[in-house]
Parts: C-alpha cells; structure tokens; sequence
C-alpha cells in the first residue's frame, strides 16, 4: 500500500518559516480553510497553523547547536486518533495512508487531540472542528497544476530542500533513499504509532566546535576565568540524543490541550515553545 509522507532534513532546516506560511497561504484558501486566526498581533495570538516550526539549542556553552524542527501530523502507519473518533470524522485513506478530518462529521470534542501524543491536531475556535495537515491532498492531485508542482505548498515553498515528499513504501523512492542512506528516523518510535513522517538527523560540520581546551578560542578563557577548562565538545551522537529527547518532551506538551481555554498551551507547553 502507498504510504505518502514528508521527509524533512534537520541539517539544512534554516527555520526561516517559508513553510509554516506556505501551508497557512494554501489551506485557509483552499478546501481545508478558512483557518483561523485570533489577536495575532496581541498579547495572547491564537490560530491554526498545520505546520510550525520550534527553535531551540542543544549542548553545553560553548559548544551549542541551534535546532530548527518542523512540527506536524506525522500521518502514523496506525494512527492513534483515528479509532478514538467518536463519529468516523478521523479516518485514514487507504489509497495513499494520509490521514484526514470530515469536517462535515466533526463534533470538536477533542478525542483526537487527546490521543495524539504529537499534538499534531489543531482546534479552530471558528469553526469548531479539528483539523490537521492533510499532506495538502487537495493539491497533489490536481491535474490543473503543473506535475512538478504537486507536491504540499510547505516542500515547494522550502528554499533549502529541507523537505521531501513520496512514497516511504516504495524502496525506490527519494523519500526511502534518503531515509536509509542518511539513517532517518521516526519520532518516538516507542509508542508503536510507526510515524510515515521521517527525519533526516543533523551533521556537525567539521570543526564546527572544538574538541578540547586548547582549540578553544583565547578570549573565552579571559572572558569566563571562573571556568577551569572549556567542556569538551559533544558528540554528533550526544547532540541528537538531547534533540530527541527535547522533541519528546515538546510533543508530549503539545499534545495536552489547556484545561483553561480549548485554544490554549499549557503553561509547559508556553515554556518549551519559548525556548
């Protein structure tokens, strides 16, 4: 069975948000829109967004690495939000795996939210309904649009090919070779939700930080005299296990609606965002 999916490659990520406003332009104007948008310029923004990216650094100063990560659904081989749904309104399609939202079909109770432990699920306080990236399937299979050009608007968008998009079934694709020659991953795989979505982990570049005291520059050591020794520079291994980490605790915040306001973080969740 085709598996459509996104790749998305964290060592080029920029985090630029070419994506996140790409998606946003395509959906609120499409069959997935109006999406909406509450004070965006006030105290308390609130709105739907399918894609959003977190910035955030990994390491010990000095040696600390900037993470860009692209957060959205991950359209899981078994979907945990789907049998949860109270009304049929989550479902995936078998023709190509993306997993959907009837809007038509939606009461807004959050099952699915609730059991998303990505917190991927995104409530529209207008419309009172989930809803969720749909891979834009509204515009992949579009025979108006140019062939090079049905892809999701986030890959399009995304100046540094940081995302891929294809079939992960398929041995042959871009999407599994780049998953098996760069050691992909799916996120928390221990949930046995088996993520479609993969990622591509980061590579330090060569002396991208130094890996003893004396490669460290002179004017640390005179800037910072508390210090006996500059910390020895993690490991590329070291780094991504504390990304990962981090991603689990920030998908575990996410995915816990505020018991405030239904559009609401969580104040962990404010937290990590704001890291």
């Amino acid at each position: 069975m085709t598996q459509l999916a996104l790749v998305i490659d964290l060592n080029v990520c920029v985090g630029c948000h070419a994506c996140v406003t790409s998606c946003k332009q395509w959906n609120t104007s499409g069959t997935a829109g109006h999406l909406s948008d509450h004070e965006p310029y006030g105290e308390n923004p609130l709105g739907v967004f399918f894609n959003r990216v977190q910035t955030y650094e990994v390491g010990q100063f000095p040696q600390t690495q900037t993470v860009h990560f692209p957060k959205s659904c991950l359209h899981c081989e078994e979907p945990p939000c789907v049998p949860v749904c109270p009304t049929g309104a989550s479902y995936k399609r078998q023709e190509d795996g993306i997993v959907l939202v009837d809007s038509d079909k939606c009461i807004g109770c959050k099952y699915c939210s609730w059991a998303c432990p990505y917190g991927a699920r995104e409530y529209d306080e207008d419309r009172g309904v989930m809803t969720k990236c749909t891979l834009c399937v509204d515009r992949i299979y579009d025979e108006s649009i140019p062939q090079a050009q049905r892809r999701p608007a986030c890959v399009n968008a995304c100046p540094t090919n940081a995302r891929l998009f294809g079939d992960v079934h398929d041995p042959e694709s871009e999407v599994s070779r780049a998953i098996r020659e760069r050691g992909g991953y799916a996120l928390m795989p221990e949930l046995g939700t088996r993520p479609a979505n993969h990622y591509l982990p980061r590579q330090l570049p060569q002396g991208a930080a130094p890996a003893n005291a004396e490669a460290a520059s002179p004017h640390q050591t005179t800037a910072r005299p508390q210090a006996a020794a500059v910390r020895p520079a993690p490991s590329e291994a070291a780094l991504e296990v504390e990304a990962r980490g981090l991603f689990a605790k920030l998908f575990g915040a996410f995915s816990k609606p505020s018991q405030t306001h239904a559009g609401h973080k969580t104040a962990e969740a404010t937290q990590l965002e704001a890291r």
